[in-house]
């Protein structure tokens, strides 16, 4: 099984960060590719087949055919993934499970893939009586792991990027980058600000899930896709700055606040405290001793793409919170207009959190 090409190959969920590159990837190798989304699109080189990949009489329809690889993006609950595992297995010889990075609990020592997991070593027995995205990876690693199975490889991509998806801290850019190009401060903890981080570009993380497809020798394997370059959450800060200067003449407007504590009602409480307050670094020769060495774009270069791909698109925003809109303002002593939200609920909402209560 050893063929980056002339396969056919079905993506779960294959439309965002990482999907997107690795369907175009694919192509470019000569393989079929087919690819689910919940919205319409039109391809000559990829085959979409439109729904919900979750809903068990779509996905069980696209699965009368077999396929020589299934990668899935999809986000599950641990029972969800427990129901439909067996049937993904045995539609394919091998089935690529996209987990993530977040699933490391903190290390002082770069991350490989023996690192402890939180789910093994969490004292916080509240946060392990969720189903947390980190914890629900993690579990669904350990129902491959014991599968009598093997034909699946586990991938754990950490933050990726790219136009769709640029990342400051825990803010999404319809956080961040929306109050930048509206001219409006953006609020940022010190405590996160102040934390090493990895960042990795989407077609980077596609490329090295192209070279794991067709690999026989990474079945029943788990790998690290992230690079090995660092950065403060503020230096990466400095970086988008320069860009965004360059490329709109803007500056962008921060106020700082001690620490993250009051983000937990405005953004993911779970993904602040065990993950954006820790230091990230991460030794990717196990991913090396798989693929060959590969070159990681170097982040301010990714950046620089990434966004000025972003500022070229007819982009929308599609995300906009009230509430954290509302939050953002009462740090900074600004005022959003209300037809910046949709419906009237979240006109209300603003409203309420702005002028009447905190998170």
């Amino acid at each position: 099984m050893r063929s980056y090409s002339k396969m056919r190959i079905l993506i779960l969920g294959g439309t965002g960060a990482m999907g997107e590159p690795l369907a175009k990837r694919l192509v470019e190798l000569n393989n079929s590719v087919f690819v689910t989304s919940r919205k319409p699109h039109k391809d000559n080189k990829v085959q979409y087949f439109c729904g919900n990949a979750k809903d068990d009489s779509f996905l069980s329809n696209i699965l009368q055919d077999e396929y020589d690889v299934i990668v899935d993006f999809m986000v599950y609950s641990t029972e969800e993934f427990k129901a439909r595992i067996n049937l993904l297995l045995n539609k394919t010889k091998q089935y690529i499970f996209i987990s993530s990075a977040r699933c490391y609990a903190n290390s002082i020592k770069l991350i490989t893939e023996d690192s402890a997991r939180l789910v093994d070593v969490s004292g916080d027995n509240d946060y392990l009586s969720t189903d947390d995205y980190s914890l629900a990876k993690a579990r669904q690693e350990n129902v491959l792991y014991n599968s009598s199975k093997k034909n699946w490889t586990i991938v754990r991509p950490y933050i990726t990027y790219n136009a769709q998806r640029l990342q400051l801290g825990c803010y999404e850019k319809d956080y961040w980058l929306y109050r930048v190009l509206h001219n409006k401060t953006i609020v940022l903890p010190e405590d996160i600000m102040n934390c090493t981080t990895s960042i990795t570009f989407g077609e980077d993380v596609a490329n090295c899930i192209t070279k794991l497809i067709g690999n026989k020798e990474v079945l029943g394997e788990c790998y690290t896709v992230a690079t090995k370059e660092c950065h403060t959450w503020k230096e990466i800060l400095e970086m988008y700055s320069e860009i965004i200067w360059e490329k709109t003449g803007k500056n962008i407007k921060i106020k700082f606040i001690p620490n993250s504590t009051d983000l937990y009602g405005v953004c993911d409480k779970h993904q602040i405290m065990y993950d954006r307050l820790y230091n990230r670094a991460f030794d990717s020769t196990k991913l090396e001793m798989a693929i060959g060495k590969f070159n990681f774009t170097s982040t301010m270069e990714g950046l620089n793409k990434s966004v000025n791909d972003f500022l070229e698109s007819e982009y929308r925003w599609s995300n906009i919170s009230s509430k954290y809109e509302a939050w953002s303002d009462r740090h900074s002593k600004e005022y959003s207009s209300l037809k910046e939200f949709v419906d009237l609920r979240e006109k209300l909402r603003y409203i309420k959190w702005r002028f009447f209560k905190k998170p």
